[in-house]
């Protein structure tokens, strides 16, 4: 067996692992708290807008 074609074959390896692993991190679920506090963060910026424009 040639050296490329070993170094080749960990190559791809590695690529596949790393996917996986990414992947794996994009599809988990957003934690409850997180969303709630992205929530309680979009009220503030509701309430900060409409109070802007009445002035």
């Amino acid at each position: 067996m040639a050296l490329g074609q070993s170094n080749t074959g960990k190559k791809g390896g590695i690529d596949d692992n790393l996917r996986k692993v990414f992947q794996s991190t994009l599809d988990e679920d957003i934690p409850d708290r997180f969303k709630d506090l992205l929530n309680q963060l979009k009220n503030q910026d509701s309430t900060a807008s409409a109070e802007g424009d009445r002035k």
